[in-house]
């Protein structure tokens, strides 16, 4: 029988969510290649998120906690998997595409030799062979992309649904780390929080901002005086929104705002259900990682910005007149989500 594991992606005390999605791309493959679903957590005092991987719907659990396992030591969890790998006869691993998911699936897939699809959107099952559908060219167009099993896959975020918790619970497995101290090319420190909020790659509703945000006469001062309160009014915003703030590439270059909301093929990658894209041109960069937006809504004073080719909704106006009249509107029909 094939086993299909997933890596379950977390930091500190939470899952992320992307890893639920992983499950369900998992099922799609494990019964077309009649086998079972197995979930993997690494790390340090993991049993709590063990317990709640064990509710998703998978088979088994495998668990390797370990004091030499906290944080996040790319090396020690690549080495892990791979015995896994070797010692659970797995044929397919899947991954969520996040930071430390694409990371450690390059890791696995190099350390086994074996076949990778990365950023899939749909996955199925022919004639035996693994095959998926992932965006290429910056989003611009769909390549269909096969592999016969054993292989590596990592799933776009938001790009499945998202596995259920149930009333029952798969077992739970304890394994062994594997850590080599002397071959660790990465020492884990610690970890700071970079920002507050709503995780942009986990958002339903994203507003980003760009250069154009300080490109205005509404707002004394400087270029960055202008940015700044151009990027508290559009974080006012998502706020509003329930949503999450994302920058451009351009504005982040410019020291308007911190990489971390970084939407784009060098930054994150994003599929909201809602993107607003405020004073951005759409160079392709930031396309490749927001095109796949359910609903896209632009407002730029360039008619000819190339973001109007993938929005569904287009505003030919200065964010600075329309971003405050949607605060407003927002707050007096009460429909803001965190007042």
């Amino acid at each position: 029988m094939s086993k299909i594991a997933v890596y379950v992606d977390h930091f500190g005390d939470k899952v992320a969510a992307a890893s639920w999605e992983a499950l369900t791309a998992a099922q799609t493959l494990a019964q077309g290649l009649g086998g079972e679903v197995i979930a993997v957590v690494l790390g340090h005092q993991v049993d709590a998120l063990a317990q709640e991987a064990a509710r998703r719907g998978p088979a088994q659990v495998l668990m390797a906690d370990d004091p030499a396992l906290d944080g996040y030591v790319p090396d020690a969890y690549a080495d892990t998997l791979m015995a896994l790998s070797q010692a659970h006869d797995i044929a397919v691993w899947v991954f969520p595409t996040t930071m430390r998911g694409r990371e450690l699936a390059g890791l696995t897939a190099a350390g086994l030799d074996v076949g990778a699809l990365p950023d899939v959107t749909e996955l199925r099952v022919e004639g035996g062979n693994i095959v998926a559908v992932r965006p290429v060219y910056a989003g611009k167009l769909l390549a269909k992309v096969e592999t016969a099993p054993p292989a590596v896959v990592t799933t776009r975020v938001r790009a499945f649904p998202a596995a259920e918790a149930g009333d029952a619970a798969a077992p739970i497995v304890r394994v062994e780390a594997q850590v080599d101290a002397t071959g660790q090319s990465v020492q884990s420190l610690g970890f700071s929080q970079a920002a507050q909020g709503v995780s942009l790659t986990e958002a339903s509703i994203i507003v980003s901002g760009g250069r154009g945000v300080a490109n205005t006469n509404k707002v004394p001062g400087d270029e960055k005086a202008k940015a700044q309160k151009g990027f508290e009014m559009l974080g006012e915003l998502a706020r509003l929104l329930g949503g999450a703030l994302g920058a451009s590439r351009a504005a982040v270059d410019a020291g308007f705002i911190s990489y971390d909301h970084q939407v784009g093929q060098t930054g994150k990658v994003v599929s909201p259900d809602l993107y607003i894209a405020c004073g951005i041109s759409g160079a392709i960069q930031h396309l490749a990682g927001m095109r796949t937006s359910k609903v896209i809504v632009a407002i730029n004073t360039d008619p000819e910005a190339p973001i109007f080719k993938v929005a569904r909704y287009g505003v030919v106006a200065d964010l600075w007149d329309i971003v405050p009249e949607l605060i407003e509107v927002i707050k007096a029909r009460g429909l803001a989500k965190n007042a």
